[in-house]
């Protein structure tokens, strides 16, 4: 493998994410804003950096994995940022979910210092991270996706090239567009299923494989079930990505009803507290409006 990697941002995806690369046999370069999140990595063969900056200067292929637009902006240009060591043709991977329009504008600067750029934001929450069966939509120059493409394929398994800067992630929107619009579904259903005294259990298993069957239904509806409110993937960080969603509609001059329901159901569990539970946890949302709560039936 010629191409030298470092990860920046290791989450509850990107440490999932990393450790595939190093299972891959690449050598690997670490940084977190958090420094003891890097420890379980440095033990399985790591190599340290001290800066996004200090890490791109020994790096042909940097992947950011990082909350939000602020944060990827800052790893990637501010004060000891990648740009500040990143060698000419270095390529700059974004996993990261964030603003279309911010992911156009880096790129942008990163070309002018003859830096390459793909928009790659996932799908598959920790679970598809851990066992690197993520979905990557990629944005940027073709040349670059064909490139990326063993670091990808150690991370996912559906890599899809859909456009040019940006198309990642306005695809990775639509994706999440989807996402709490199938949530949404479950929830109302489950609760349905719950006053109408039905077997929950018995219920998702008949309907689980038929028309209504969705990764959302298969994967939370059991741990709602169980009151099991660990998170794939946050509300607070669902949250964020509606806020984007419901942005760039506004720019599109785009409804959309569903995803803003879903936001303001969102924004109440936020308010009490419940901002790092898994983003299923929606239904406790709509079990308050119904009076009703769903468990399993034993």
């Amino acid at each position: 493998m010629n191409e030298s990697v470092g990860f920046i941002g290791l989450g509850i995806m990107g440490q999932g994410m990393a450790r595939n690369l190093l299972q891959a046999g690449f050598e690997l370069r670490v940084w977190n804003r958090t420094p003891s999140r890097i420890n379980e990595l440095l033990a399985a063969g790591a190599i340290p950096a001290n800066s996004p900056a200090e890490l791109a200067s020994q790096c042909n292929i940097i992947i950011v994995c990082v909350s939000d637009t602020p944060d990827v902006q800052a790893v990637i240009l501010g004060e000891n940022g990648i740009v500040h060591g990143a060698q000419s043709g270095a390529l700059v991977i974004d996993t990261s979910t964030i603003s279309p329009r911010a992911t156009r504008e880096i790129a942008e600067q990163l070309a002018q210092r003859e830096l390459h750029m793909l928009d790659a934001p996932i799908s598959g929450g920790s679970e598809g991270a851990a066992n690197g069966t993520l979905s990557i939509m990629v944005g940027g120059e073709i040349a670059q996706v064909e490139r990326a493409m063993p670091v990808f394929s150690a991370m996912g398994e559906k890599i899809t090239h859909v456009g040019g800067a940006g198309a990642g992630q306005m695809v990775k929107l639509v994706n999440q567009i989807l996402v709490v619009g199938n949530a949404l579904a479950m929830c109302e259903a489950l609760i349905f299923a719950q006053a109408g005294g039905l077997d929950l259990e018995k219920a998702l298993a008949a309907v689980s494989d038929g028309a209504a069957g969705s990764w959302m239904l298969t994967m939370r509806g059991p741990q709602i079930l169980e009151r099991d409110w660990s998170p794939g993937f946050t509300i607070d960080l669902q949250q964020k990505d509606m806020r984007l969603a419901l942005a760039a509609a506004d720019e599109l001059g785009v409804p959309v009803p569903i995803t803003s329901m879903a936001f303001h159901y969102y924004r109440a569990l936020q308010a009490q507290g419940l901002g790092g539970d898994g983003n299923h946890a929606l239904i406790k949302a709509m079990e308050r409006l119904a009076g009703i709560e769903v468990r399993a039936s034993r």
